[in-house]
């Protein structure tokens, strides 16, 4: 069976194509800015969907498991703020972020081993609004980016309304291959790009963790060739096995002079709620200040009363003695797929086991297309995400993103067994 780059439609289940919008010349009404007719809308969001489904077992959205927020110390510290801080919870407040909640994010970062000052750091709403920021105040239209192949969907998205070429730099089981970085950045047929995009720890959507080695390498290419590093973290501080690997951002001194070509992304969406929607970015003074005006432009600020419950949350200790908990649920979710893929699919499927995180990352044995196969597991009552969606070009129809976060281990195990029947019936 050859590659096919549309899941085909699945009786009795709403579609899951994303199709590009498209407006008729003959239209009367407003016309759209073209970027925002090609989009096209996120396939993940469109699984999403499917879990109201009676029956559907979802393995496709990386949602962290709900059962798993801590909802007492999160409404204990929302209590706390509006109690004792209910100006700086009510009122407009600075674009840069609550002075406190700042402060909180320096002492948390630094647990990470990454040192930073207050004034280094803008909130944002979500770290995906921090990227699109940070193309706004830094590229335009027709210049080059870089990210990985494959990589989160979210900015890649951003880069197409931008107009922004995008090249993109293999991964292997280590992460971004910065071999194959030097070698186009040494090509001069290759546009010298403004910015690297990389997830460096527990990458969506391979689960793949950069070894110190290479984090220093990119930043002596980030150097050497003038581009600023946009390191995204999010899933950083869910590892359930093996030992932490410092930010690339906490190498910078390693590397003297390349301290001004980095961002760091960080969030709190994957450790405490996406629902409060509290992230940051840290960046050199001009870019940090651009990207704030840019802020402004988009919603003046984050809300205060969410910003003081979060630093409410970090100040009582309640995140440092939660983590455990959630490392230690997702061990038990990922240790449930890899045995379920060890029972169900192996021969068929090969895979990438990661070390902490929320996702796996395989690629189909012989030429068959994970499109073709959701329509199969859709059929079986089961979701994954179909790999094609997460390159900016030379599409890999033949690999998926299992997500092991939010079901039980007895759902992952059924959820496994359903994809190895779908398997079955896709190789005929």
């Amino acid at each position: 069976m050859t590659t096919s780059p549309i899941a085909p439609p699945v009786p009795s289940v709403p579609s899951v194509t994303a199709v590009p919008a498209q407006q008729s010349v003959a239209d009367t009404g407003p016309r759209i800015n073209p970027a925002y007719l090609n989009i096209g809308e996120s396939l993940v969001r469109e699984l999403s969907r499917m879990m109201s489904v009676p029956g559907m077992i979802s393995l496709a959205g990386g949602y962290p498991g709900p059962e798993l927020f801590d909802r007492d110390g999160i409404r204990d510290a929302a209590h706390a703020a509006l109690t004792d801080a209910p100006v700086a919870c009510l009122q407009y407040g600075p674009t840069e972020g609550l002075p406190a909640l700042r402060e909180s994010i320096c002492e948390w970062m630094s647990t990470c081993g990454t040192t930073v000052k207050p004034d280094d750091v803008l909130v944002t709403g979500g770290s995906q609004q921090g990227f699109d920021l940070l193309v706004r105040t830094l590229l335009a239209p027709g210049d080059a980016a870089m990210v990985e192949r494959p990589t989160y969907t979210g900015p890649l998205r951003v880069l197409k309304v931008a107009g922004v070429k995008t090249i993109t730099v293999g991964v292997d089981a280590q992460g971004l291959d910065v071999d194959e970085l030097e070698s186009l950045l040494r090509d001069p047929a290759v546009p010298r790009p403004k910015l690297l995009y990389v997830v460096p720890t527990f990458a969506n959507p391979s689960g793949a963790t950069m070894p110190i080695a290479r984090r220093l390498k990119l930043l002596a290419l980030a150097l050497e060739y003038r581009f600023v590093i946009v390191e995204d973290d999010p899933y950083g501080q869910l590892r359930f096995e093996g030992e932490p690997v410092p930010h690339v951002a906490a190498l910078v001194d390693r590397v003297p002079g390349s301290r001004d070509w980095v961002v760091h992304l960080g969030s709190f969406s994957k450790v405490i709620a996406p629902g409060l929607r509290v992230a940051w970015l840290t960046a050199p003074p001009a870019l940090r200040r651009a990207a704030m005006l840019a802020k402004q432009l988009d919603d003046i600020s984050n809300p205060g009363f969410t910003q003081m419950t979060v630093h409410r949350y970090l100040a009582a200790g309640r995140l440092t003695a939660h983590l455990p908990v959630i490392a230690g649920a997702y061990r038990e979710r990922a240790a449930a797929m890899r045995d379920a893929i060890g029972q169900h699919l192996a021969g068929r499927v090969a895979f990438n086991i990661p070390q902490g995180g929320m996702f796996m990352w395989g690629r189909l044995e012989g030429d068959f297309s994970t499109r073709d196969l959701l329509a199969l597991a859709l059929e079986e009552k089961v979701t994954f995400v179909p790999g094609d969606i997460y390159y900016g070009d030379q599409p890999d129809f033949r690999t998926l993103r299992l997500a092991f976060a939010t079901p039980s281990p007895a759902q992952i195990a059924e959820g496994v067994a359903r994809i190895g029947r779908a398997v079955a019936k896709l190789a005929g």
